[in-house]
Parts: C-alpha cells; sequence; structure tokens
C-alpha cells in the first residue's frame, strides 16, 4: 500500500503586525509575515503574506500567497495566489498561479510545465539579474 504524505500545517515562523525587521530571513517550513521586511525570504515550504504586510524582499517558496504589499520578485516551485487585496511589484515564476480580482500585479509572470523547467527558468532569471546589477 502507498504511503500517504501529510504535509505539516504548523507554522514554524510568524512575524507580526507591528513587526520591522531589515536583513535576510531563512525559514526551514511555513512562514507568515504579517509586518514589514527588507530583505530577502527564503522559505523551504509554504509563505503567506498578510494583508498588511509590507515587503521590500524577493520571496522563494514551494507555494506563496501574497495579501499585502511586495516590492521585489516571487518564485515558487508549486504555486503562487495573489488575493485581490495584494499588490505585486516584480516578476513571478512559478508552474501554477491564481491572480484574483482586484490585485495589481506589475512585472513579468512566467508559468512552467515542470519544476525542472521552473529551475532553468529561476537560473536564468537569477543570472540576468545579477549581470544587470553588476
Amino acid at each position: 500500500m502507498p504511503e500517504k504524505s501529510f504535509e505539516n500545517f504548523s507554522v514554524n515562523t510568524i512575524v507580526g503586525p507591528g513587526t520591522y525587521i531589515e536583513g535576510d530571513v531563512s525559514s526551514a517550513g511555513f512562514t507568515r509575515i504579517d509586518g514589514s521586511l527588507k530583505g530577502d525570504l527564503v522559505v523551504q515550504g509554504r509563505v503567506v503574506i498578510g494583508e498588511n504586510a509590507r515587503l521590500r524582499s524577493n520571496i522563494s517558496g514551494t507555494a506563496v500567497t501574497i495579501g499585502g504589499v511586495v516590492m521585489g520578485d516571487v518564485l515558487a516551485n508549486e504555486r503562487v495566489t495573489v488575493l485581490s487585496t495584494a499588490v505585486v511589484l516584480g516578476n513571478i515564476i512559478t508552474c501554477r498561479i491564481q491572480i484574483d480580482e482586484g490585485c495589481i500585479v506589475h512585472g513579468n509572470v512566467v508559468t512552467c510545465s515542470s519544476k525542472d523547467e521552473w529551475e532553468q527558468r529561476c537560473a536564468a532569471f537569477k543570472d540576468a539579474r545579477s549581470i544587470r546589477r553588476g
């Protein structure tokens, strides 16, 4: 009988309302941001950006849900959900995307057919971004 895998829905990291962090943040599991962050966010799991959150960050995770303001690029190997309250000023690279009516997305949106294609697109995107900055 095949073994069932159950996703761990426990929250590993929370940045609460009124909290401001300047610097890069790495997390090994589910992360929720309801405050402000200036720095890259790298998560080995799911990410939820609350509707009052304000990020000047590049975000990387398996699945990213955005309800607040993100100024930066979003890379998610499973999916990205942009809620109606969200503003995304940056590029999105993912395998699946849901964009609700009423949100604002200003940037390129790339959807990939597989994780291999996603990895290739992300590598090319990061290379191009480093050349522009250099």
